[in-house]
């Protein structure tokens, strides 16, 4: 166990020599109060440490302790419903223990060790297992079945000994006896070191969606079932409620939410929000499904970091239990911060606006970890990791370091615009500036399992949305009144679009959440509206009369027909159609 002395200490970094024996990316503990650190330089036997706590009142000469390990994480049951902070203390656990101030040096195992889980095995004594075989089963929540796993760093062998019953955390639930004779004891819980990424047998291509719930993303920008996908975007723009809403709606089974640096009242909104909130998959509370990893922009710079680490490393352990997983990470910005501070504390050469040189590869190590994947293990069962980070560039500025670096990774990119936020469209997702790298792969996913015409119906509305952009230069220019008849009714189709379509109210109870069916049924109904008056027009109807029909209204409002409505609203819906563009071109007529 190397131990030595700190000679410096700058803000988050201590520099401590006497550390040949230590190795990179040690967990050490530093001075009386045990603070806990990382190290991330050597240089002979000086280490560089950045510690995850507040160093105020360390100095030269206080001892540093090298654990002999890496940054770990616990996992197992009791990782479900838990806020965890960056490095995965227990907040609650602690604030249970000592109040509302987190102390410095606490010492809180992340796993409960008193509680008990009751395991199911599905493998007997006899049965030959490998590394990542399901050898039982604990119901952690009431949604979440947890599978107890072979590590991956063991060998595997023949079942010597397993047993159902109620254990801890800490207990052995199987022994099994490898090819060479040695034993291995498998528990409930494993640890894994966060910067490793779990291994996986192979990944496959992402051909399916996540659905979301949110029209815009799932018609218009849709995500793959371990994709990765970005949302930059200026201050009040939207990226919280944003991710808040593809973590309460996104058909993922599980849900890793890591606030990285941002403010405290907004990680509270989620600590509020979240337990309250009805599951529409499951019936119960989405917390039952959902890991949140709070690190604030109070807490220590450097705990920042290891915060992204920490929430991937559990969402890779719940995608080889076979599950769809989807990681939020708000936001990676504040992330890079921290990794700019301390580059800048270890004396660095600097990249582009102070950054490091390696933002661009950290911030690919961290996406490429997502994926859809064939897990370890002989049934050859798939999971998937989706990550979706938001990132806050200064301004709104994406042509920003952060943003260009996460931009060259990820493949789905949901621009969020201060304008759209500001005429209160939400979500403000630009249409002619974002884009989805998945969509011509995921079409045959929609076509051939909501509807044979949906990607031509995408095509249709992305296409009169971009000229509607062209339509209105000109009529910045001169007015509406410079456009043909033909192009008002396109810029009409335009605003149905946009308003009765894109626009979704997260707060209102139906309108939050739609199912691709629906979707597809409000798309039919706007362009059948602009069809049918488009066709009315040339044959002589008024403009002003195809523009004032009532049930435009109608369509407008559909989106707030509650889904089992849907089917008997939508005929209506269409007939009311025909009746009323026959009546305004009868009555064209009859002049």
């Amino acid at each position: 166990m190397a131990k030595g002395r700190i000679t410096k200490v700058a803000g988050p970094l201590v520099v401590a020599d006497g550390m040949r024996d230590a190795n990179m990316y040690d967990v050490v503990r530093v001075g009386e109060e045990r603070l806990i650190g990382e190290i991330i330089e050597m240089h002979e036997d000086r280490a560089s440490v950045q510690v995850y706590e507040e160093t105020s009142g360390l100095g030269t000469g206080t001892e540093v302790v090298s654990t002999g390990a890496p940054l770990s994480v616990e996992l197992g049951p009791g990782l479900i419903t838990t806020i965890y902070d960056g490095i995965q203390r227990p907040l609650e656990n602690i604030r249970a223990m000592i109040g509302n101030n987190l102390q410095r040096g606490i010492e809180v195992p992340s796993l409960d060790r008193e509680k008990k889980w009751h395991f199911v095995p599905c493998v007997a004594a006899g049965d030959t297992v490998v590394p990542g075989d399901i050898v039982g089963t604990v119901q952690e929540t009431d949604v979440v079945n947890h599978k107890i796993m072979v590590p991956p760093n063991f060998k595997g062998g023949t079942v010597k000994s397993i047993a159902e019953g109620d254990y801890t955390v800490e207990e052995i639930v199987a022994t099994l006896t490898t090819a060479d004779g040695a034993e291995e004891n498998v528990g409930l819980m494993q640890k894994w070191p966060v910067r490793v990424g779990r291994p996986y047998k192979n990944k496959i291509n992402p051909d399916m969606p996540l659905i979301t719930g949110q029209r815009v993303v799932d018609a218009m920008f849709p995500i793959a079932k371990g994709g990765v996908a970005a949302i930059p975007g200026p201050f009040g723009s939207g990226k919280t409620v944003t991710q808040h809403q593809l973590a309460k709606w996104a058909e993922a089974e599980i849900v890793v939410y890591i606030g990285c640096g941002e403010r405290g009242n907004e990680m509270t909104d989620v600590l509020n929000e979240f337990p309250e909130l009805v599951d529409p998959h499951t019936g119960k509370s989405l917390m039952e499904r959902t890991v949140l990893i709070a690190n604030t922009s109070d807490m220590p710079v450097a705990a920042r970091e290891a915060s992204v680490y920490t929430g991937i490393t559990i969402a890779e352990y719940f995608r080889d239990m076979g599950y769809s997983v989807a990681l939020m990470a708000d936001s990676t910005s504040r992330w890079a911060e921290a990794l700019r501070e301390m580059s800048g504390r270890l004396e660095e050469m600097p990249g582009e606006e102070g950054y490091p040189a390696y933002l661009g590869s950290r911030i690919a190590q961290f996406y490429e970890r997502a994926g859809r994947v064939i897990c370890l293990g002989a049934d050859g069962r798939e999971g998937a990791l989706s990550a979706i980070g938001a990132v806050s560039p200064p301004g709104g500025d994406i042509s920003e370091p952060v943003s260009q670096a996460t931009l060259r990774i990820v493949k789905v990119y949901w621009g969020l615009d201060a304008a759209l936020a500001y005429e209160r469209h939400f979500p403000a997702i630009n249409w002619l500036t974002s884009y989805s790298l998945y969509a011509d792969q995921l079409g045959n996913w929609f076509n051939t399992n909501v509807a044979d015409d949906w990607m031509a119906l995408r095509g249709r509305m992305m296409t009169i949305l971009t000229e509607e952009a062209s339509l209105n230069e000109i009529v910045q220019m001169v007015g509406m009144d410079a456009l043909s008849d033909p192009d008002r009714l396109k810029m009409e189709a335009a605003r149905s679009i946009r308003e009765d379509f894109l626009h979704q109210d997260a707060f209102d109870d139906v309108d939050t959440y739609s199912s691709s069916k629906k979707m597809h049924y409000m798309m039919t109904m706007v362009l059948a509206y602009y069809d049918k008056a488009l066709d009315a027009l040339q044959k002589g109807a008024d403009i002003k009369d195809l523009i004032d029909i009532p049930v435009r209204e109608t369509i407008g409002r559909f989106k707030y027909i509650e889904e089992g409505a849907i089917d008997e609203n939508f005929n209506k819906i269409m007939e009311t159609l025909d009746n009323e563009i026959g009546a305004a071109l009868t009555k064209e007529e009859e002049y």
